[in-house]
């Protein structure tokens, strides 16, 4: 992965970063089109710091937008799928702790907020490095292949149109019983009427789940019952 552009960056108009919040936009996107949800955020949590980077290569055939991977000839080989998506979490990984050391905002802190192929990046990354963020919002996407355990030390947020032909509803439902089976901290919101798109109506049920939800991981600290993180940090 090449060193990454970032397209948006918007920091406190004072005072350090509280929070640390990376998106990450879908195939055939730039970084720009996360602005609706970086602006939703910033309106919100005006002490984060919100960083949207463009995906290193330039989209297959030509088209306008970048992309996280090809997907050319993945329609009946998860096999590719998961080597083309395996290849980018490494340096991802890198890019994610050098933000988080450049704006010294620790891992419980962050955010890793994905749109489809983004979002599907993000997933596997805590999939792999659990409590490297502590939250994910996942908009439109699905795990590549379903995790053997759930992350103890990050909060997953599914956000998903029902009408959505991409990534469908079903799958998303079948990840998000996987983890409940294995004690994960998930949540489903399902949007009516809505394909595969950041659609407003979704950008506000984030919202609430950030302002709202107690990640499980809080409730156990309180009574003894959670180990220490794997990533350092204070988890929050």
């Amino acid at each position: 992965m090449r060193a990454m552009e970032i397209a948006i960056e918007h920091l406190p108009a004072s005072g350090r970063p509280e929070q640390l919040v990376l998106l990450l936009h879908g195939w055939a996107q730039q970084g720009r089109a996360m602005a609706p949800l970086a602006a939703a955020l910033r309106r919100e949590f005006p002490q984060a710091a919100l960083l949207a980077p463009e995906a290193p290569t330039p989209v297959d055939g030509g088209r306008r937008g970048r992309m996280w991977y090809s997907i050319e000839g993945l329609e009946q080989d998860a096999a590719l799928w998961r080597a083309r998506v395996a290849a980018q979490l490494e340096p991802l990984e890198h890019w994610v702790r050098a933000q988080q050391q450049r704006l010294s905002v620790p891992p419980a802190a962050t955010c890793l907020a994905g749109f489809s192929q983004g979002a599907l990046l993000a997933l596997e990354l805590v999939a792999r490095h659990d409590g490297i963020a502590g939250r994910v919002l996942a908009f439109g996407s699905r795990y590549c292949s379903l995790p053997a355990a759930a992350p103890r030390f990050t909060t997953l947020h599914f956000l998903h149109g029902r009408e959505d032909a991409i990534f469908t509803l079903a799958d998303v439902q079948q990840a998000f019983e996987h983890l409940a089976q294995r004690r994960g901290d998930a949540t489903l919101d399902v949007a009516h009427g809505v394909g595969h798109e950041l659609h407003p109506a979704l950008i506000e049920c984030a919202l609430q789940r950030l302002r709202t939800h107690i990640p499980r991981r809080t409730w156990e600290e309180a009574l003894g019952a959670l180990p220490v993180c794997p990533e350092g940090g204070e988890v929050h």
